[in-house]
């Protein structure tokens, strides 16, 4: 009978640069472009006037007379990425321009076809998803100092304004918070490949300040994002056509389907971090929660969903410590996880102010000049999920996975 130990030892070690993860980012796109070739020049003059064609209702008939551009002439995957953030918020903007009452139902060749060309190059859904209006969509002001938000800027905006901008970067700083942790979750898994239990302590260790710097981040929310803002005006320009009762058949994309296709919004469930996090600690979901988010992981870049299944199909860190009978260990792995429930709550108390407070203080008040507050996703996150169950469920699971030696 073959040693597990031995099998362990001559497993291949885990890397982020196998992943195209960076070592000084993370998920975040290092050093994103801020311009395309001159060939894309239609698209980025409309992208740098978006937040004021869409508040003038003209945004449609602009895009409308965009020429339809060939996307052979992007050089490479970072131009890809800009492209897709790109086209996606104009997407956003062309479908929800006149607000959930009125949503288009068709997108016009000249945006549908390029947008569904790429995003077929990246692996990538034709909508807006979390990998371009945060991992993409960043840029320093000098690039010599910290990332730190007054040293950051938005490359492409919708209608928010500060608080846009807000929201944006304070998620880009969670991922960026979040990079010690993931370098931590390599160093720990490549531990227990090579048997060294004092590298897998001190990676628990890590990880565990990483997810409480991660929820210290957050928090940073409450001072950039003005809750009114957030859910009258940004929300819609995040709501997908999946899940959603204000596009309940989904968008047509013109010159691409003849049929309504259907792509969930934006959702924090796209990042890939608390997805590894979760697989690394053996957190188990309840099956509704656990198909929302495995769907979501069909948003991500493929290279990071091939980082979380390589996670998932390696050594289990529960099982290696319930075998170990190390109590050191074993302290760190719940130290670990009850961090990770406290983010997942402290996450509760943050959508709590942002939508539910804000939805009952919306009503019967609206923005003359702009679409308003989404009424159809009142009680649902812009993914499509019933936020607050989902949100509770997915922190009280977290819970459950807490470890006792009698295991």
């Amino acid at each position: 009978m073959e040693n597990p130990s031995q099998n362990l030892k001559t497993a291949p070690l885990l890397s982020l640069r196998r992943f195209h993860i960076s070592e000084d980012y993370g998920f975040l796109l290092p050093n994103p472009l801020t311009e395309l070739p001159d060939h894309f020049r239609p698209w980025m003059e409309i992208a740098s006037e978006l937040p004021h064609l869409i508040e003038s209702h003209q945004l449609q008939a602009r895009v409308n007379k965009m020429p339809l551009l060939n996307c052979r002439f992007l050089r490479g995957y970072r131009e890809q990425r800009l492209a897709h953030l790109v086209l996606s918020v104009m997407t956003m903007g062309y479908v929800w321009q006149r607000g959930e009452n009125q949503p288009q139902e068709v997108l016009p060749r000249n945006l549908a076809i390029p947008l569904v060309e790429v995003s077929r190059s990246l692996g990538l859904p034709p909508i807006l998803v979390h990998s371009d209006l945060v991992l993409t969509n960043w840029t320093p002001r000098n690039p010599e100092r910290p990332l730190e938000i007054g040293n950051l800027d938005i490359i492409v905006s919708f209608p928010g304004g500060e608080s846009l901008r807000g929201f944006i970067l304070v998620t880009v700083l969670v991922e960026k918070a979040a990079v010690p942790g993931i370098k931590a979750l390599v160093q720990a898994v490549n531990a227990i490949l090579q048997c060294s239990q004092n590298s897998l302590l001190q990676a628990l260790q890590r990880l565990k300040l990483s997810i409480q710097d991660i929820t210290r981040t957050l928090g940073q929310m409450h001072d950039y994002v003005d809750p009114d803002i957030f859910y009258a005006v940004i929300r819609i320009f995040l709501s997908g056509w999946k899940d959603n009762p204000a596009m309940p058949v989904g968008l047509i994309y013109e010159g691409v389907s003849t049929e309504p296709l259907e792509y969930s919004g934006g959702s924090a469930a796209q990042s890939t971090v608390l997805h590894a996090f979760d697989e690394f600690l053996g957190v188990c979901h309840s099956k509704e929660s656990a198909d929302f988010l495995h769907r979501m992981r069909e948003y991500m870049p493929p290279s990071h969903k091939a980082f979380i299944e390589e996670i998932h199909s390696g050594p289990s860190l529960r099982d290696h410590i319930l075998s170990s009978g190390n109590g050191q260990l074993l302290t760190a792995y719940n130290q670990c996880v009850e961090a990770l429930a406290d983010l997942r709550s402290y996450h509760i108390t943050v959508v709590t102010k942002y939508l539910i407070i804000a939805a009952t203080k919306a009503k019967g008040r609206r923005p003359n000049h702009l679409p308003g507050p989404s009424q159809a996703l009142e009680e649902r996150g812009t993914g499509g999920t019933e936020v607050l169950s989902f949100l509770k469920s997915v922190r009280d699971k977290t819970l459950e996975a807490i470890l006792h030696q009698s295991d």
